[in-house]
């Protein structure tokens, strides 16, 4: 539905499904290359002949961008006109997505990228600061999970397909669509009130808990380096089982979209059963199955542990940054918790480079299983803390 604004120019409804979906595209612009995945990763092992490590170094420089951009936007957001900021930062993701279509030398693409990922990581920041203001920002965020999800599905599908045919170039062509759609959908989001005018009186007296927030901050680097370790090489994985391109896209497909379920459970059951049940539940399957995956040969056991470790990774992430929120009410550790999970997900394939060799996915798989037991350990007693607050 579209309204008047006072100008006479035309928007979406602030409190509209368009809203919400044209937010979520807005948020997760900078950082589609992470729901590509494995897609991305084999896009220069196929593509350029890198090998896997150099190719998990040029990801995790896309992904050490993104973390380094969010964290300068919580100091310069509140600043900036966010509309017209986002039409610049995109256009800079576009020309540089373009830039990178000529570029094959590894040291190169790490710099490229990672101006690519430090320039989509301020528009995500800018992204979230406007869902902030929203009247219902778990709803927007629930929507975000579930477009990151289905377009990351998509572009799982089709991406390696068309590696295969155009070479990596088919990768940043997803980009460059994904940002175009995004800057198109850009004119219609309403306007929002500066932060500066909200009503600070709803902000929580109770001094921050430092020690509790600090475990969680390292429960939520773990359970995102942990979960993106595996994830980045999970088509390579297949591959050395000997499943073709093609099946595996396929696979991984069905499985991005049954992943979705995770964050609909959570929108159905919210905090019904506090967050330690959910967060223990979630880590303790999602590494159950991560250690699953030593028996990728096994294409059942191959697609369950993908469709599983999927679900509970759109099902646990809200817990915990729930839990960021519920321990700091003004709001300070969640705004961090996105600039850790963001260094998490560019330490997980990062680390992985460091310890696959020529194919030493084995011990991917046993440090992706240890981190993500470990992240529930750690959270477990914040995790209480914050049900007694409540």
């Amino acid at each position: 539905m579209l309204s008047k604004e006072r100008n006479g120019i035309l928007k979406v409804k602030k409190n509209s499904l368009q809203v919400a979906i044209f937010l979520a595209f807005l948020a997760t612009a900078g950082l589609f290359y992470v729901n590509l995945g494995a897609a991305f990763l084999s896009a220069f092992v196929d593509g350029l002949g890198v090998s896997r490590s150099e190719a998990g170094f040029i990801t995790s420089a896309n992904k050490y961008g993104a973390a380094f951009g969010g964290l300068i936007a919580t100091f310069f957001v509140k600043y900036l006109k966010w509309r017209r900021s986002a039409y610049i930062l995109i256009l800079l993701l576009i020309t540089i997505d373009s830039l990178s279509f000529f570029l094959s030398e590894t040291n190169i693409l790490i710099g490229v990228r990672f101006l690519h990922g430090s320039i989509g990581g301020f528009l995500v920041g800018l992204g979230f600061s406007i869902i902030a203001k929203t009247e219902s920002p778990d709803k927007v965020f629930g929507m975000l999970v579930a477009i990151q999800y289905t377009f990351g599905s998509i572009g799982i599908f089709t991406v390696p397909k068309l590696v295969g045919v155009f070479g990596p170039g088919a990768a940043f062509g997803a980009l460059i669509i994904f940002s175009l759609i995004t800057a198109s959908m850009i004119p219609f989001i309403p306007d929002y009130d500066d932060v500066s005018k909200t009503d600070k009186s709803k902000a929580n007296s109770k001094n921050l808990l430092l020690i509790p927030a600090v475990l969680s901050l390292l429960a939520i680097f773990l359970f995102q380096s942990s979960n993106m370790g595996i994830a980045d090489y999970t088509i390579e994985l297949g591959k050395e089982n000997g499943y073709s391109v093609n099946y595996l896209s396929n696979v991984l497909t069905v499985a991005n979209i049954i992943a979705i379920a995770g964050a609909l459970l959570v929108y159905k059951v919210g905090t019904k059963f506090g967050r330690a049940k959910p967060i223990i539940i979630g880590t303790s399957v999602a590494g159950l199955f991560t250690f699953a995956l030593h028996w990728t040969e096994l294409a059942s056991v191959y697609f369950i542990a993908n469709a599983i470790t999927g679900i509970t990774w759109a099902f646990t992430i809200p817990f915990l940054l729930g839990l960021c929120a519920a321990l700091d009410k003004k709001g300070q550790v969640v705004i961090f918790a996105g600039f850790v999970s963001k260094i998490g997900l560019a330490s997980g394939p990062l680390i992985a480079a460091m310890v696959i060799g020529e194919s030493n996915f084995n011990a991917i798989i046993n440090l992706s299983t240890v981190g993500l037991l470990l992240c529930g350990l750690i959270a477990l007693w914040p995790a209480k803390k914050s049900e007694r607050l409540n």
